[in-house]
């Protein structure tokens, strides 16, 4: 049987291939913005470690990547690339050859990879000090491989040829010491068909509402279902990276909105994608910054947007959580707030501070070009509508919920109170009490409190969101600002955090057709765009890593929504 493959073509240079639960991918992208020539085979494990060059006979080749197949074209040549589950491949040729080579030249005794053939199955192996895996090639059909660089130490050239004059079929697999020889009982064809299918369910399940007017929701699906890994390391459960380029890892706030775009369709991977920071969460309730495969950062903590996020992960789930579900979430939550209130707030202030930009997930958003360490309005919208979520939970599950609702009170009247100047909110340096105003988008993030508003207040924000606005969408700097950088950043491009934030404070604040505004320019951007971490927000040009899964995530939880008020009408 033969399976034509299903799902969109993509730009293999923006969009990696890769599996639903692997730590692979096939990507030009070797390291951070760095593009090799050729295709190579990436492995997340310990991080981002490009290992064997995969280099057609034919320079000429052209790529064609699917969600379910990869293809190198030359002619009437042909190459195949299908995965056989999360860590093996299989790849076929027909009239044209293929050279697997390992990706560092030199082996040292601290790195590089080691090629030799395994006597009990006469496979040839690849081994990585940079992964600590082995990836084990082994021939099923054709010729046996042409081969260089078999025990080599030093620097050599380590390969092995297939050939271009007869058909060949090969296996690679990512392991750590051993396994049984690789099972040839599925056939090509039959992979192409099962990844096809799981695929398609994965689509179906996270967006049954696409048509013509959302184009792009099943590529952003892809980005979705290609970039989650299984549980490995320091990731504890299934987990959506941010990217499998260089941005391979779970930041604790880009994680909300994977799991927002989730909920409905795949409530499971969304429960795991709100909880996995929390697996990691200090003595002090801090969430770290960021986990990845071999690392757990603390040095900076990221928004607490976390009670947001909760609300609207919850109103998408087909089923509510169970008790012990909600009450360990409710814990984690009072946890994690407890840190911004017991060790980032200054004694007799109201208000709490980040100690940096990159706490806020603005890292060089002009907010803190005077100052780093900041009292900022968005961290007391954020932590109002955490403390109000939190009052609910108690509710629910039975606890006090004054002290919730009277410290919500408390940060949400500091707010008004020492950061409103009547045009927009300033920032003030909880050592000197200095109060200072920007032109950042960051600065009007308050809206996300939508009608928890004073309305002259939520009036007086949305005129100011609209300074930002260009034809693609919100701009984190107005393009006008004389600090203003097209590529600056969080000083200038247009994000997908910022632009769904303040999407949804607008439509609760009464804003709705600035909302519509928004949003239809965002989807268009990415449609326009594909998936990338931010965009020039006067071009509309991708910028940075170009297949992000929180830039993907938004487009879906906008899609969905657009398509949910045509249908009722609001």
């Amino acid at each position: 049987m033969t399976v034509a493959p299903s799902g969109p073509e993509f730009s293999i240079q923006d969009i990696p291939f890769s599996y639903y639960g692997s730590w692979l991918n096939i990507s030009p992208v070797v390291a951070e913005k760095t593009y090799a020539d050729d295709l190579h085979l990436v492995s997340h494990q310990t991080g981002l470690h490009p290992v064997l060059r995969l280099v057609p006979s034919d320079a000429g080749a052209t790529v064609v990547a699917t969600p379910t197949l990869l293809t190198w074209r030359t002619g009437s040549g042909r190459i195949d690339a299908v995965y056989d589950g999360p860590d093996s491949l299989r790849i076929r040729g027909r009239r044209l050859g293929l050279r697997l080579a390992a990706a560092r030249r030199t082996l040292t005794p601290f790195s590089g990879t080691y090629l030799y053939v395994d006597p009990v199955d006469q496979a040839h192996v690849f081994t990585s000090y940079e992964t600590g895996r082995r990836y084990r090639v082994t021939v099923l059909s054709g010729a046996p491989a042409r081969t260089g660089g078999v025990e080599a130490l030093g620097s050599a050239d380590r390969f092995l040829d297939l050939p271009g004059d007869q058909p060949w079929e090969i296996a690679i697999e990512e392991y750590a010491t051993a396994r049984r020889p690789y099972p040839t009982s599925v056939t090509f064809d039959r992979l192409c068909h099962d990844r096809s299918r799981e695929f398609g369910a994965f689509v179906d399940a996270v967006a049954p509402w696409r048509g013509a007017d959302s184009p792009s929701a099943a590529l952003a699906a892809y980005v979705l279902w290609s970039a989650t890994v299984a549980p490995a390391g320091f990731v504890t459960r299934p987990a959506v990276l941010m990217s499998k380029h260089w941005m391979d890892k779970v930041w604790s706030w880009d994680h909300c909105f994977n799991a927002i775009a989730l909920a409905a369709g795949d409530p499971e991977l969304a429960w795991h994608q709100f909880h996995l920071p929390f697996d990691h969460q200090d003595g002090a309730g801090a969430l770290p910054d960021s986990v990845t495969h071999s690392e757990v950062l603390h040095n900076y903590v990221k928004p607490p947007i976390h009670g947001w996020a909760l609300r609207h992960l919850r109103r998408r789930l087909p089923e509510p959580p169970d008790r012990a579900a909600l009450a360990q979430t409710y814990d984690r939550l009072a946890r994690w707030t407890g840190f911004w209130l017991d060790a980032r707030r200054a004694p007799g202030h109201d208000l709490p501070h980040y100690q940096h930009g990159n706490d806020s997930g603005w890292d060089n958003a002009t907010t803190f070009d005077d100052h780093r360490l900041l009292e900022t309005a968005d961290l007391a919208a954020f932590l109002v509508s955490q403390l109000r979520c939190l009052a609910d939970l108690a509710a629910e599950l039975g606890e006090p919920v004054d002290r919730w609702t009277r410290e919500a009170d408390r940060i949400r009247t500091a707010m008004l109170r020492d950061l409103w100047d009547g045009e927009r909110f300033t920032a003030r340096s909880p050592h000197t009490g200095r109060r200072r105003a920007s032109r950042s988008l960051l600065d009007l993030m308050p809206v996300t409190l939508g009608a928890d508003l004073p309305g002259p207040v939520a009036a007086t924000l949305a005129r100011g969101i609209e300074t930002h606005l260009t034809t693609h969408g919100l701009a984190t700097e107005p393009t006008d600002s004389a600090h203003y950088l097209a590529d600056g950043y969080w000083r200038g491009p247009i994000w997908a955090p910022s632009t769904l934030l303040v999407e949804d404070g607008l439509r609760r604040a009464g804003y709705t057709g600035i909302a519509d505004e928004i949003s239809q320019r965002f989807l268009a951007l990415c449609e326009k765009s594909g998936f990338a971490e931010n965009f020039d927000a006067e071009t509309g040009a991708g910028l940075r890593d170009r297949a992000y899964t929180w830039t993907a995530s938004s487009y879906l939880i906008l899609a969905a929504a657009q398509a949910e008020r045509r249908v009722t009408g609001g």
